[in-house]
């Protein structure tokens, strides 16, 4: 007799590896780590199931830590080993970890691609607006008058926002958060674990060597509560430590402002409601920038279609058995001549 026993409930240790975890002390990196085990342990994923998929840089050490099967691979390259694992091993559950330098680098190609095929990977963006294991060099996040070894009088390159990439090449879940708010870190987790297609997760991450406190200006706990909104589906846009400030359209034109209740008898009512579904909304939010609005945080779009990879595997069976039934008439079948002579 065969007797089939359920596997055990893991637990986030069981995803600790015996590896010493080697990011600089206070690195942000560390959060993010805990956040992802506590999430894997919370939506019951097996480690035999699980791949982690990283390309160059701080934030690729990822797969060394985390108890699964992983590919550390080479600089921006890990969107195409990611998709052609997902297309070989479907049943896989794939993430794929890069930073702002990697993935939007030398990696925006490949990124691009695999956001716009809708391929069903989990993509964590750690973006800390620097190169951190090259010693600091500015990257394509960083902000105008970054100084940096590579940048001594100030970088002059215009950032690029990698909510705005990810809308633009065609994301269909795209989210944001901080490597420190570990309650909100692993609810966006879970939602991008859950969403079917490439998720794409941006990670506000503190480099305390390189570029400490570069988000200060809405992460510290000092002003966090005004410069942060966390949009919920459905729910209005209100922030502020007194929960008493909102974001509502300006009258007659397509541009966002942030209005104060009972000022001038703005209302509840007056203010957005957020949409997930609603890309030009997601990317109006994405655009939004401290000190004049508050970051914007949470998932600002989230519209599924079928994935990359279901469109695929149904192109395949859709078209077996329509062609000819053996190699030699396949070989002579279609655009074929004959040579005289």
């Amino acid at each position: 007799m065969t007797t089939t026993v359920a596997p055990q409930p893991l637990k986030p240790s069981d995803f600790e590896t015996d590896q010493e975890v080697r990011w600089c002390p206070g690195c942000g990196d560390y959060a993010i780590l805990k956040a992802v085990q506590k999430t894997l342990a919370d939506v019951g994923a097996r480690k035999e199931s699980t791949v982690f998929v990283s390309g160059i840089g701080c934030s690729s050490r990822f797969p060394y830590y985390v108890s699964t099967y992983g590919f550390h691979t080479i600089h921006g390259r890990a969107p195409a080993v990611a998709t052609g694992l997902k297309l070989a091993r479907p049943e896989l559950d794939v993430w794929l970890v890069t930073g702002d330098g990697d993935g939007l680098s030398i990696g925006g190609n490949h990124l691009l691609h695999v956001l716009r095929r809708n391929v069903d990977i989990k993509i964590l963006l750690f973006n800390n607006e620097i190169y951190g294991l090259t010693k600091g060099q500015f990257s394509p996040t960083s902000r105008v008058g970054t100084k940096s070894p590579s940048t001594p009088l100030g970088s002059v390159d215009a950032p690029l926002s990698p909510t705005l990439f990810a809308l633009g090449a065609g994301a269909r879940f795209v989210a944001r958060t901080i490597d420190t708010t570990q309650a909100h870190l692993v609810a966006i987790l879970k939602r991008a674990h859950a969403h079917r297609g490439a998720s794409f997760l941006e990670i506000f991450q503190n480099c305390v060597v390189y570029n400490d406190g570069v988000f200060d200006d809405f992460t510290d706990r000092s002003v966090a509560p005004d410069r942060q909104l966390l949009v919920e589906h459905g729910k209005p846009m209100i922030f502020g430590k007194d929960k008493n400030q909102g974001i509502r359209l300006k009258p007659n034109l397509l541009e966002l402002e942030v209005v104060t209740l009972d000022d001038d008898g703005v209302t509840e009512a007056d203010l957005l409601v957020h949409d997930e579904k609603n890309r030009t909304l997601a990317g109006l939010l994405g655009s939004l920038q401290p000190p004049t609005f508050p970051q914007v945080l949470g998932v600002l779009y989230c519209d599924p279609t079928p994935t990359y990879e279901d469109v695929v595997f149904g192109q395949i069976r859709a078209a077996a058995g329509t062609g000819p039934k053996d190699l030699n008439a396949l070989m002579r079948t279609g655009r074929t001549w004959t040579v005289a002579g």
